[in-house]
């Protein structure tokens, strides 16, 4: 099984941003509505859902403004550090990891250059002498 590919972010995670906000305004906006819908007379559908709209819209937007500040001032208290590699230290700009991380690799890293040739290139002392 192939590994589940992660990405590395700068900043607020809108993903998270979004994925909050629809959460916490089903579970805060949703009975905010219906409490403040006892109290306005709708007689048909087309009033309970243009109200749904005027209630709705402004939770949904307060929360998101909520969800967003939080996230962003949660960010930029952590220092900006991000312990990525997941080992609880601070490696900092000179990490002694032994994983490389990519800039190392140079696609020359086998022991026999015969092996680095594509197929059809240069034939093997073998295929010389058929």
């Amino acid at each position: 099984m192939q590994p589940v590919e992660r990405a590395e972010y700068e900043g607020v995670d809108y993903a998270w941003v979004m994925q909050t906000t629809f959460v916490v305004t089903i579970l805060v906006g949703a009975p905010a509505a219906a409490l403040l819908s006892t109290l306005v007379a709708l007689e048909s559908w087309g009033a309970r859902a243009a109200f749904a709209v005027r209630v709705g819209a402004p939770i949904w937007f307060v929360t998101a403004v909520a969800v967003a500040l939080y996230a962003k001032r949660t960010e930029a208290s952590d220092g900006g550090e991000d312990d990525s590699d997941g080992d609880g230290s601070d490696d900092g700009p000179n990490e002694t990891d032994d994983e490389p991380d990519g800039s190392e690799l140079d696609g020359d890293d086998t022991e026999d250059p015969a092996t680095d040739d594509p197929p059809g290139g240069t034939p093997t002392e073998a295929e010389r002498d058929d």
